[in-house]
């Protein structure tokens, strides 16, 4: 696929990222009074995506990053107990003896379930954020009132060749299309239709949808990078639909700039790639976020890993904190609860022996009532 250059005009992506050394934000600034941050679960294992159901039920996902999981994808009981879900069989892969990866969960990343009730979940089978295993990556959709897998729609070569790492899934008001994130190399979004299950690379390797260079991800003032000195590279991540399904937002999480593009524009066979780009707008200057949440009121939640907050998006495009914990270390991902509380994952991604940590031990899942927008 051609890849469009992105001009932004008067400020370029360097620019927007330019001295991003992002231990906070001018944009937040605390303008009442935090709410709560309430532990609902502690993981031994390193916890990444989340989903709440209409019913209350609240599911997990833990990918194969620094070690073996014994389960991939689990439903969050009373205190905070794990069942693998939707049963054994589908959380049997095993580092040790890899086996039926199009029928097992190799490196589970994200859930969310969609507006029609439906649980979904995104395994890019790529364990340790490297090597795609043969077969592996896919998207399953589960019915909940069943408990089973209902479909699963495996990705090619075409859409996840080696270098990607599928991240996260948003969907429309409908429950009919959905779009991905991509955060290998090189970036993109991915347009996919549920009725047919055709997928599609867009934005493949655009500007918008890649790390920024520049940007330093810092966090409790000290500087992430790998034993050899080498940054995070992490391309299109965060990622939400407004509430019409008219808009995809997004951001790479080794970046400092939100974009948006029209849904239709990203499904319109007929728009080259250079008249994609055309459509792509600079929404704001943001921080390092990971995770993205469009509540139902219309409020854009982000996370801000640099300073263990999760922060709204205002109407004037500026940012205010709504919550910020030393607990919340690195704040992932983001789900809403039927009475509106926002639950948000700590992955302690810093802790990696990957990022020069000791290596993660224990990681939580909060949960948070936000303030009056």
């Amino acid at each position: 696929m051609s890849r469009t250059p992105f001009n932004l005009g008067r400020r370029s992506l360097l620019q927007a990222g330019a001295a991003a050394a992002v231990a906070a934000t001018p944009f937040a600034s605390a303008r009442a009074a935090a709410p709560a941050l309430e532990l609902v679960a502690s993981f031994k294992g390193q916890v990444t995506g989340v989903a709440v159901s209409p019913k209350g039920r609240i599911f997990v996902n833990f990918p194969r990053w620094e070690e073996d999981v014994a389960i991939s994808l689990a439903e969050v009981g009373r205190n905070g107990a794990l069942t693998p879900y939707p049963d054994a069989a589908w959380n049997a892969y095993r580092d040790a003896k890899p086996s039926l990866p199009a029928q097992q969960f190799v490196c589970v990343q994200s859930v969310t379930v969609d507006p029609l009730g439906n649980l979904w979940v995104l395994d890019p089978a790529a364990p340790g954020l490297a090597f795609e295993v043969p077969g592996g990556p896919k998207l399953l959709r589960i019915d909940l009132a069943a408990n089973k897998v209902s479909r699963v729609y495996a990705f090619d070569m075409t859409v996840a060749p080696q270098g990607s790492y599928l991240n996260d899934i948003r969907f429309t008001p409908d429950g009919q299309r959905a779009v991905l994130t991509n955060s290998g190399q090189p970036g993109c979004l991915i347009a996919f239709d549920v009725a047919s299950g055709q997928a599609r690379r867009v934005l493949d390797g655009h500007p918008s949808t890649q790390f920024q260079p520049n940007v330093a991800v810092v966090v409790n003032g000290h500087d992430l990078r790998r034993g050899d000195g080498a940054p995070p590279q992490f391309s299109a991540d965060g990622l939400a639909l407004d509430t019409k399904g008219e808009y995809a937002y997004w951001q790479a999480t080794t970046g400092t700039t939100m974009f948006r593009v029209p849904v239709a524009a990203l499904f319109d066979m007929a728009m080259t790639p250079e008249q994609l780009a055309g459509k792509v707008e600079l929404v704001a200057q943001t921080f390092v976020a990971d995770g993205y949440w469009m509540a139902r009121n219309g409020v854009l939640h982000l996370t801000s890993c640099s300073d263990n907050a999760v922060k709204r998006m205002l109407p004037d495009r500026s940012f205010v904190t709504e919550v910020r914990d030393p607990r919340l270390f690195w704040p992932d991902s983001m789900a809403e609860g039927a009475d509106g509380s926002i639950y948000v994952t700590a992955s302690h991604i810093p802790q990696m022996k990957a990022w020069q940590g000791p290596g993660v031990r224990q990681t939580q899942l909060f949960r948070f009532k936000p303030s009056a927008a």
